[in-house]
């Protein structure tokens, strides 16, 4: 057996990194080694850390000398092709900021104090030492201690199995405490202090789970992490389409375990915290919590009262995915919402009954959500329904598949929700009771009739109804074929689409007026008059090579989104829904083609005024890629084809 010990040596050293950065974290590997070399390389971890004296300088010494430290080096488990260097034995003078020894020998920044206002590398890791051998004694007395993981059973009833659809969170803060220097100040809504210097002292909880755990309700962020989180998604909550009730959310972190948020949904928002913090160190976390909701939905997804939680969830997955360029599980996720949204029938909030005719089944109770007990969570739902209609109508054309949610004559399908309304509305009481009558159809029609509006004219109604104008000028668009002549009702279609996006935009804030408005409606209007240009180039955008007209229409949309995004500061960019990045590929596109037709002109027409409009859209796209990086393929794309040009 001796003579075979090399090879399973070399198979072991790879795997040997990897458990032992594993076990400095405080996680087990368990994925990644070679068969038969498990046991050898844990043993070659713990006789590594066991090796290291008490005596060595980083374990008792408050100021570490680099130099003398040298000495110190713990021999490595495996053979080395150097030979053992050795350092003269020289004494630290304890000069500051660095000795004399560490400055002679370059290495003054491996020499440190401990002064009092901080843990020190040495502090650190002589904590980690210490858990590292409590977990080896673990391992070594598995059968006569107790582990330091809390084992579950998955098959176990949830905490957040009862109670109303509006319900939980993150699990007791008391099943996971920090010390108290890790703790934060006291939590206030207007905290000047830096979120990283907060999460210095909370990243060990991160670091405790593996990434392909089931779900363990007790694994939940503490009290102070979680808020911490929520308070940096908040402001951004719109910029992914979320629109609650942030009262409610704050204290649903303090209510009983059975009335808070489901983690599905606090873990999805502690994700956007996360992703919108990079590049900063919490973006290190972004898996973490990308596997915690993942994990979550599957139990969030046995309770039919936790679907609104499980719902804007599934939302935040897609636009997450999708932001990153992760188009099929972003596709994936908002086909879920949508579907859910559907069998809930969120489409027809205000309609006592689908139909009146008899069901075969009985399951009809079983995807009916309880009467909302106010009208803030009435209102909630609504919100939530138009989230999900945003999402599935605009990234539905964006990925050139159909939408999911359906809206027809059928008593079924007919999409009757009201239009949404500000929270603030629904929290004075002022809701649109909803009469039943189709919403989205009904817009349409009306549009077309020049008839004048009596509700929907919010902006969170607007941002909807550009919604569906967008979808339905690709649809309708698609729909063209030039190996089929156009029919009477293709063009009264056509004709009466463009007027209504037409009419619709007209009626928007002018762009130059945006800076009155309240940063979250700002934020939202830009979007919206994204959506009215690029619809309009959608439309038309078919026959632009054949019409002139088509054409002229196509190059005045694409213009019109030159020029929203010239009024986008630089601030604003870290606030804007990622689908202001496809609205500007159309209208690169449109400039693409146009410059293309001036330089194959005879003779040659000036094209200096496209060239400066597409860098504009590539700058805008660079800036809004820093934050989605979907938008870097395609402002790359724009770069290239203006650069070969």
């Amino acid at each position: 057996m001796a003579s075979s010990s090399p090879a399973p040596l070399l198979r072991a050293r790879p795997a040997f990194v990897l458990i032992t950065y594993y076990f400095y974290n405080g996680r087990e590997a368990v994925d990644h080694r070679e068969p038969g070399t498990e046991h050898f390389a844990k043993r070659s971890a713990i006789n590594l850390i066991s090796s290291v004296p008490l005596s060595h300088p980083f374990l008792q010494a408050k100021h570490v000398c680099a130099v003398e430290s040298e000495k110190w080096r713990v021999p490595s488990p495996f053979p080395s092709p150097s030979p053992h260097h050795s350092s003269p034995t020289q004494r630290c003078d304890g000069a500051k900021p660095a000795c004399q020894q560490c400055i002679r020998a370059k290495k003054s920044d491996a020499c440190e104090y401990d002064d009092g206002k901080g843990k020190t590398r040495t502090q650190l890791m002589r904590e980690h030492i210490t858990r590292l051998e409590m977990r080896i004694k673990e391992l070594e007395n598995h059968d006569h201690s107790s582990p330091s993981v809390t084992l579950f059973d998955p098959h176990a009833p949830s905490p957040y199995g009862s109670g109303s659809s509006s319900s939980s969170s993150h699990g007791s803060p008391g099943l996971i405490s920090l010390p108290a220097s890790a703790s934060p100040t006291p939590f206030s809504h207007e905290m000047d202090s830096s979120w990283e210097q907060q999460w210095d002292g909370m990243t060990d909880f991160a670091s405790t789970s593996q990434v392909s755990d089931p779900y363990n309700p007790s694994e939940e962020p503490p009290f102070e992490l979680a808020q911490m989180l929520l308070e940096i998604f908040l402001p951004h909550r719109h910029q992914c389409g979320l629109d609650v009730h942030v009262g409610r959310l704050r204290d649903s972190l303090n209510n009983p375990l059975s009335e808070r948020r489901h983690p599905v949904l606090m873990n999805a928002i502690y994700l956007w915290a996360c992703y919108l913090s990079r590049p900063g160190s919490l973006s290190e976390h972004e898996p973490h919590y990308l596997s915690r909701t993942l994990a979550a939905m599957s139990d969030a997804i046995q309770y039919p009262s936790k679907v609104l939680d499980v719902i804007q969830a599934s939302c935040l997955l897609s636009t997450y995915y999708l932001s990153n360029g992760r188009l099929f599980e972003g596709s994936y996720h908002a086909t879920v919402a949508a579907s859910l949204a559907v069998q809930f029938s969120l489409h027809q909030i205000g309609m006592d009954e689908r139909t009146p005719q008899a069901s075969a089944d009985d399951w009809d109770s079983t995807f009916r959500l309880e009467p909302a007990k106010d009208t803030i969570e009435r209102g909630e739902r609504i919100l939530t329904f138009w989230q999900v209609y945003n999402l599935d109508r605009c990234w539905s054309v964006a990925l050139q598949r159909p939408s999911t949610i359906p809206d027809s004559d059928h008593p079924w399908t007919c999409i009757s929700t009201p239009w949404p309304q500000r929270m603030e509305e629904y929290e004075c009481g002022d809701i649109a009771i909803g009469t039943g009558s189709p919403t989205v159809r009904g817009f349409f029609i009306l549009q077309a009739q020049n008839a004048n509006m009596i509700s929907g004219y919010s902006t969170v109604a607007l941002r909807a109804k550009a919604s569906a104008l967008f979808e339905a000028a690709n649809r309708l668009s698609s729909s063209w074929s030039t190996q089929v002549p156009s029919s009477n009702s293709f063009m009264e279609n056509f004709r009466v689409l463009e007027h209504t996006i037409s009419r619709f935009a007209s009626t928007l804030l002018p762009l130059h007026q945006l800076a009155a408005a309240t940063p979250e409606d700002k934020f939202t209007l830009i979007v919206i008059h994204c959506l009215a240009h690029a619809s309009m180039i959608r439309l038309h955008f078919p026959f632009m090579e054949s019409d002139t007209v088509s054409r002229d229409k196509c190059l005045r949309a694409a213009r019109s989104l030159v020029l929203v995004s010239k009024h986008i500061n630089d601030v604003d960019f870290d606030f804007l829904d990622p689908l202001v990045g496809p609205c500007w590929s159309s209208a690169a596109k449109v400039l693409e083609s146009e410059l293309v037709r001036l330089q194959t002109s005879w003779p040659p027409l000036n094209s200096m005024e496209v060239c400066g409009e597409l860098g504009a859209l590539v700058l805008a796209m660079s800036r809004l890629s820093t934050k989605f990086p979907l938008l870097a393929y395609q402002a790359a794309k724009v770069q290239n084809s203006l650069e070969s040009k």
